[in-house]
């Protein structure tokens, strides 16, 4: 059987309506402990990230035979999960704002149909990765990407 190499790619998650739902650091904390659980499952190589209060956007690698949009909903399913159990007990209040008309689930966080595009060069790689980096910075935020918490830069040496 051929094992299956795919491309880095570019994901953007968007919360519904934009709202500021990962403000506060406890909700930037899930998606970063979601994210690394799925590293730790040897599913995803990440490049590159940077959690915002109402978006996140992530260079990752899906490693293996697992199907890219299984790992994607893996990842967006565990930090809705994590935040909900916060939200009920905390933020009851912050919770209804998030309440689905939808008949598969009770609340809904993200924006349907996160943004991936495959980086198939080197150049089209370095210009997200700008992005990513660069995010923060033009939010106004921080001065430079490395400045802010949420964001690999951080940690490049």
């Amino acid at each position: 059987m051929e094992k299956i190499i795919y491309y880095p790619v570019f994901f953007t998650a968007t919360v519904r309506d934009w709202k500021k739902l990962l403000k506060p650091e406890k909700y930037k904390d899930i998606v970063l402990v979601q994210l690394k659980e799925q590293v730790n499952k040897k599913q995803l190589i990440v490049y590159a990230y940077c959690v915002m209060d109402n978006h996140i956007h992530i260079i990752w690698q899906v490693k293996g035979d697992i199907d890219p949009s299984e790992v994607q909903k893996q990842f967006l399913e565990g930090c809705s999960k994590q935040i909900k159990r916060d939200l009920e007990i905390h933020h009851p209040n912050v919770l209804l704002i998030f309440k689905s008309t939808q008949k598969d689930r009770a609340y809904h966080f993200w924006k349907r149909n996160g943004r991936s595009i495959e980086l198939y060069d080197d150049v089209i790689f370095q210009q997200k990765l700008d992005y990513i980096h660069f995010n923060p910075v033009k939010a106004g935020l921080c001065n430079l990407p490395e400045e802010y918490i949420y964001i690999q830069a951080r940690y490049i040496i």
